[in-house]
């Protein structure tokens, strides 16, 4: 079978092939979807010579590094930590080109800490359906030579899920997620303190039930986006109060709904 005919076990041993083709490999681990079930492929193809290094950042809340901390345990990979406490002013100042600046930073760390380790490749987790929405951050990758095993095995999402539920990794129904910064519009300096407003305004969804949400921040004004299917809620007038509240306990002023509802990438709306 060919093109998109190439069945999912087919995809998965392509992946394998590709991964035990580098001999050993860090993998850049953040704790989502994607990038899970690679640290599960890379342990399966090399072993004990595949790591995963999570870089600690502002732009990364605490709830995901317990993810991924997780399931690096559970998969049975090296898991290597590295800070990155301060916000590179190419990225602070937040263009629209701030992924491929980040990318570069953080994807340059990750190649020092697995050179150190006698480790000359580096994979990332980005998928075939990264391909079709604005990701400057892949220039980055390419520039740096980093490899995208799902992607040269033409896996998608959809793949992705299905394979990690087989696997019975934990993350194979976790919801969407994006580095913190992508809350903010592009423009908008991005620092530390509208990071942490940020992530405690969104582990306050959590904890109200959301399952799929961001909190977009517009200065003081917090812009909830929720998925479709969980806009309902809002109809209860009691429990609008309660989330004003607890959002503008935060640190917003305001608190509005997006009526559509969650959008993978619907800050880059402006760039059109």
């Amino acid at each position: 079978m060919t093109g998109n005919n190439i069945s999912i076990d087919e995809k998965y041993r392509r992946l394998l092939a590709v991964i035990a083709a580098q001999g050993s490999a860090a993998v850049a681990f953040s704790g989502g979807v994607d990038s899970s079930f690679l640290c599960h492929a890379a342990t399966a193809a090399l072993g004990n010579k595949a790591i995963a290094v999570t870089i600690v950042s502002p732009m990364l809340p605490g709830s995901e590094i317990d993810c991924a901390a997780a399931v690096a345990r559970k998969v049975g990979i090296e898991h290597i930590l590295i800070e990155e406490s301060e916000i590179d002013e190419a990225v602070a100042a937040n263009p629209k080109e701030r992924c491929y600046f980040c990318k570069k930073i953080e994807f340059g760390n990750i190649l020092a800490a697995a050179k150190k380790r006698g480790i000359n490749a580096v994979l990332d987790g980005s998928n075939m359906d990264d391909l079709g929405d604005y990701r400057p951050g892949l220039q980055a990758l390419e520039e740096l030579n980093i490899l995208s095993p799902l992607r040269e095995a033409g896996l998608t999402k959809a793949d992705i899920r299905e394979l990690s539920r087989r696997f019975d990794l934990p993350t194979w129904d976790k919801p969407a997620f994006a580095c913190l910064a992508s809350r903010i519009p592009y423009g908008e300096r991005i620092d530390r303190e509208k990071l942490a407003r940020i992530e405690k305004a969104e582990d306050a969804l959590r904890a109200a039930g959301f399952r799929q949400f961001r909190v977009r921040s517009h200065e003081a004004i917090a812009r909830i986006e929720v998925a479709p299917e969980e806009r309902r809620r809002f109809f209860d007038e009691a429990f609008m109060d309660a989330v004003s509240r607890s959002l503008k306990s935060c640190g917003f002023l305001f608190v509005a709904l997006e009526l559509e509802g969650y959008a993978m990438g619907s800050m880059n709306r402006a760039l059109r």
